[in-house]
């Protein structure tokens, strides 16, 4: 099966705000199918951003504590290895959207005017 560019950019976006929606009021990815929000409830680019980046400074928090108290002997080996793995899948996906705003970046200062 083939698929086109804009039939596949359009699943993808619709599948970003259905995870965006569920993120923000709290639902399963599952439970927020028949939801739809109205132009006033969606987020602009800068506060997903915004939201995006403190989740990561908190989950890269969580796994330090984590660690630490996995070095003084206390907490649950399968939670401290979870919380790094967490945030180091963060790590690389701030990486990969970082390359693609500075990829973009540069593609449009090659433009011609």
């Amino acid at each position: 099966m083939i698929i086109s560019s804009a039939s596949s950019n359009s699943t993808a976006a619709a599948a970003y705000a259905k995870t965006q929606s569920a993120l923000e009021t709290g639902l399963s990815v599952d439970d927020s199918d028949d939801l739809s929000l109205s132009s006033t409830d969606k987020a602009s680019f800068g506060e997903t951003l915004e939201a995006a980046v403190e989740g990561a400074v908190t989950s890269s928090k969580e796994a330090e504590v984590k660690a630490a108290s996995g070095l003084k002997g206390n907490g649950n080996l399968t939670d401290i290895v979870t919380s790094i793995s967490q945030a180091q899948m963060v790590l690389q996906t701030a990486s990969a959207v970082r390359d693609k705003v500075i990829q973009s970046y540069q593609d449009i200062m090659r433009m011609t005017i």
